[in-house]
């Protein structure tokens, strides 16, 4: 018997500002936010949707030295568009690398949320190894 996984639930980041943090990713990235973490009154996180039942939960991380112990090394979102969410991301004044077709045949490019954690931006295309199934030979 196997587990009977559906999608990616939610990826966990933390942020030393939720105030800067929350900005980013709902006016620049568009994100709504779902729900928010309280403890003694007080905010100490959210969840932003992504898509339905798909979310990026955040937390407060006052400590700077925890963030280098941060397991995550990024995560990806899916768009309809690189090209359009590039020039998105250039006007609103994020640094974002040029768009580029990676060797799993996807179009990405990434950028960094105010505390560093990295962003990539996904398009697939028909040849994708996420959709064929191929293996991804990379010489990086």
């Amino acid at each position: 018997m196997s587990i009977a996984i559906r999608r990616l639930a939610h990826v966990c980041i933390f942020s030393s500002d939720l105030a800067r943090t929350e900005r980013f990713y709902t006016e620049v990235l568009g994100l709504k936010t779902g729900f928010r973490f309280l403890r003694n009154g007080e905010l100490f996180g959210f969840y932003l949707q992504v898509a339905e039942d798909q979310f990026v939960e955040v937390f407060h991380r006052a400590d700077p030295a925890n963030f280098e112990r941060v397991p995550i090394g990024h995560f990806c979102l899916e768009v309809a568009s690189v090209a359009d969410t590039h020039s998105h991301l250039v006007e609103a004044g994020i640094e974002v690398t040029e768009p580029k077709l990676g060797a799993d045949h996807s179009w990405q490019c990434w950028c960094k949320d105010p505390d560093g954690t990295s962003i990539e931006f996904h398009e697939y295309t028909a040849e994708s190894c996420q959709r064929t199934g191929r293996p991804c030979v990379v010489n990086w």
